[in-house]
């Protein structure tokens, strides 16, 4: 680029380092070129140096400098991908439910990490060379979602789009939609639910679990029942807010109606009785954004197998849908 940009940190990007936060949204820049950017003062974090290993915040402004000389300078590798078969390459662009010369939504399977950690070695981020298409460059990530959601995932196919949507999320102009199958049925078929939440003691990474804590930070999601079965279980429709890890899942279980298969956040009580599956029932079934070549884009994803299944078991039939009218 050859103007600074000043972006806002998005609810996606709260808590996590700056380094991680430059690497999600321009991955151009190899961590050479971003070292000596902070070094020189030229990346500010809220008008203030930082450094790699500090931590962003949702609603900070991220200073970004012109960096095409030092992306020339400090030639980075090409982000390296996994070795995919032609078939593995077939099956994720079978992900794609929408796509044009911006950007690109796909449905993420349950059970696949968005980037890769300690241990994880088969990710969403390893595989986005299969999803270059006619472009030169692999598409970007623009937010996340959590290794056993599933549902629509949007993707920049170049940094300044990537930068655009960041903007979007960070300002809340984009709306994203959740189904969850959940255990019981609220009684209240429509509410607002806020929390004080922040990450439980221990490691990061699998082991990560959130909690309720007075020192937190706030997190809100606005809630629907869409249909129930007998007391048994209930089909919600999920309009988070805030964007805070698990929250949609520390949510539902602090409401006493955890989602189904959700074992970390409802133990035992989390799972059914009989054949539905013991997956977790969490599914982004919209995005609503604004292109950035003008008007808004809604993409609907289809469920997963294992909640289409399980929506067949109790009576519950997503052509019937109609989405819900929440408060701002």
């Amino acid at each position: 680029m050859n103007a600074v940009q000043n972006i806002s940190v998005a609810q996606e990007d709260d808590g996590i380092r700056i380094d991680r936060w430059f690497q999600r949204h321009f991955p151009d820049i190899g961590f050479g070129a971003l070292n000596k950017m902070m070094r020189k003062g030229e990346v500010r974090l809220d008008g203030k140096r930082v450094k790699g290993n500090e931590r962003v915040a949702a609603g900070q402004t991220v200073r970004v400098p012109p960096y095409q000389a030092a992306v020339a300078d400090d030639k980075p590798a090409k982000p390296q991908g996994l070795r995919l078969s032609d078939d593995e390459i077939r099956e994720i662009q079978s992900w794609v439910i929408y796509k044009d010369s911006d950007v690109i939504v796909i449905n993420k399977p349950a059970g696949l990490p968005t980037q890769g950690g300690t241990g994880v070695t088969r990710h969403l981020d390893g595989m986005l060379d299969a999803l270059m298409f006619e472009k030169e460059s692999r598409p970007k990530l623009v937010h996340r979602l959590d290794k056993d959601t599933s549902g629509a995932l949007l993707l920049a196919r170049s940094t300044s789009v990537a930068a655009s949507l960041a903007e979007a999320f960070a300002s809340r102009v984009t709306d994203k939609r959740y189904w969850a199958l959940v255990v019981g049925t609220p009684r209240q078929y429509q509410g607002r639910i806020k929390l004080m939440m922040d990450k439980g003691p221990g490691r990061a990474g699998a082991g990560e679990r959130m909690i309720v804590t007075p020192d937190g930070k706030r997190s809100v999601t606005d809630y629907q029942v869409v249909d129930k079965a007998a007391g048994r279980a209930s089909w919600l429709t999920l309009k988070p807010l805030t964007g805070r890890t698990h929250q949609l899942r520390l949510h539902c279980s602090e409401m006493g109606h955890p989602i189904v298969g959700d074992g970390k956040y409802g133990g035992t009580e989390a799972y059914l009785s009989g054949a539905i599956s013991r997956k977790l029932h969490l599914h982004s079934y919209m995005i609503r954004f604004p292109h950035p070549r003008g008007g808004m884009v809604e993409v609907t994803a289809p469920l997963p197998p294992h909640m289409d299944e399980s929506f067949r078991m109790l009576g519950f039939d997503p052509a019937t849908y109609e989405d819900p009218e929440f408060e701002d």
